[in-house]
């Protein structure tokens, strides 16, 4: 038992030292590919940012279904991903909302309009007619009616398109002549890049094929040597080239302004949204706001584990020194947990965390009344120790349990209703709990243990019972 002890005391010192350092900042390592050295993920409260609720609205004849709007939701996933935002968070809420939360975005204007963009590239068959810029199209994709901003007036310059207006244009009427047929379409890429035009002046759009798309263009192109195609973003025309030779699976976007370069490579690359969204709510959240929550949360945090130590001392004495100790390593580990997995921490995932070290002093508690009991019977300070963890071991077991529980009904709850403010909660609240069952079980017997063996507070005072010494029996039987 005693060799026991000693090989889990120095496993939970190596812990502690392991932890205390990934916890610390500016510490870092790279280890199997987990980097431990950057800060720990700040959530929109805390950093500031931009928050979005995104209305899905299916167009006439479309069927919205969880599957529509979870690969919308991937769909938003990618395209803030290409924007460069550090730590979004897109979820879905009910059967037809999107929240997306970008921390620490500068342009919450940008943002928006890309979130919102659909986005679908198309080439089309123009029939060997020359479509300028700016044209509506009717596609075998779609009609321009479920393009957004084709609500435009209607031309007889070219049968079937009108040009595109800038302001919608109240009952306008959509082109109902020909139905262009689409070669290949923004599901057949493979990648979408900036690169330079034929000229080596401007930026464009760069495009590469996959699948069966590439002999399709390659088939399509070659035997339209001399004629126009027309590439259409969202049944807008955007250039319509003429084919000089057969291409196969790489092209080029030519026409879009130097200033939507950059966006329309990260719409492509993110791929169409299944269905149109529209933004019902957004609100911009100050980093000085962030920064004021983590200060007074840390002071409170503070000020409250102070006090919980204090009393544990003056009430306990050693053990409830012990606690402290244990308090410290659990801090460390679940700080290490927070930065490797990694957590992203907000306001309310401070006060799970906060609530969580009261939970595991709470565990001390149940432990040291305990051993208090089993002293005050006359047993001595070993046997007392072990029945006292024994006898409390059940209660802690089952009261955490009840809680892990709550924590993850509470997280579900917040995923379905986009929440974020209650899953941070529940998450840091889980690990927590899960942490304080480990060093109240485990650190804190061990260390009790060793003081034992090496008879350091033999006397009952150190332990808070009012009995001076123990008996001689009590002494012998140690």
């Amino acid at each position: 038992m005693r060799t026991r002890t000693w090989l889990t005391l120095v496993f939970i010192v190596l812990l502690a030292v392991v932890s205390g350092w990934i916890s610390l900042p500016g510490s870092d390592f790279d280890i199997a590919g987990i980097r431990a050295g950057h800060p720990i993920r700040q959530g929109l409260d805390l950093q500031g940012g931009l928050q979005v609720v995104l209305q899905a609205r299916p167009v006439a004849g479309q069927s919205l279904d969880s599957d529509t709007l979870e690969g919308t939701r991937q769909t938003l996933e990618r395209r803030v991903n290409g924007l460069g935002v550090s730590e979004p968070l897109i979820q879905t809420r009910g059967s037809d909302q999107i929240i997306v939360e970008l921390p620490g975005v500068d342009d919450p204007q940008e943002a928006i309009a890309i979130l919102q963009q659909t986005a679908l590239l198309e080439i089309i068959d123009p029939l060997g007619q020359y479509l300028p810029p700016g044209t509506i199209v009717d596609t075998t994709l779609g009609p321009a009616e479920d393009a957004p901003g084709a609500g435009v007036p209607a031309s007889d310059a070219t049968p079937g398109a009108t040009p595109a207006a800038a302001t919608p244009v109240p009952n306008a009427q959509i082109p109902t002549g020909p139905v262009y047929e689409t070669v290949v379409s923004g599901a057949d890429l493979k990648d979408a890049y900036v690169t330079t035009g034929n000229t080596g002046m401007n930026q464009v759009v760069g495009f590469e094929l996959q699948g069966d798309a590439s002999s399709r263009f390659f088939q399509y192109t070659s035997s339209h040597l001399g004629q126009p195609m027309s590439i259409v973003i969202d049944k807008v025309v955007v250039s319509s080239p003429t084919i000089n030779g057969a291409i196969s699976t790489q092209g080029i976007i030519e026409g879009v302004p130097p200033t939507e370069v950059d966006d329309l490579v990260i719409q492509l690359k993110a791929g169409a949204l299944g269905v149109p969204l529209e933004v019902i709510q957004s609100r911009t959240v100050g980093p000085t706001l962030g920064q004021d929550s983590i200060e007074k949360s840390i002071l409170a945090g503070a000020i409250g584990i102070g006090i919980v130590g204090l009393f544990m001392i003056l009430y306990y004495r050693v053990p409830g020194l012990i606690s402290v100790i244990a308090l410290i390593v659990y801090t460390a580990i679940v700080f290490a947990i927070f930065r490797l997995v990694p957590v992203t921490l907000t306001l309310a995932g401070i006060a799970g965390f906060i609530l969580s070290i009261g939970m595991a002093v709470d565990a001390n508690v149940l432990i040291f009344s305990r051993i208090k009991e089993e002293m005050r019977q006359g047993r001595a300070l070993a046997p007392s120790v072990e029945s006292g963890f024994e006898n409390a071991w059940p209660s802690i077991r089952d009261s955490n349990i009840t809680t892990m529980i709550t924590t993850f009904i509470l997280y579900l709850f917040g995923n379905y209703t986009g929440t974020s403010i209650i899953t941070g909660f529940a998450l840091t609240l889980f690990i927590g709990v899960v942490v304080s069952m480990f060093t109240a079980i485990t650190v804190t017997r061990t260390l009790l243990r060793v003081l034992v063996a090496m008879k350091l507070a033999n006397d009952r005072w150190w332990f808070g019972t009012r009995t001076a010494a123990l008996p001689p029996a009590a002494m012998a039987a140690q």
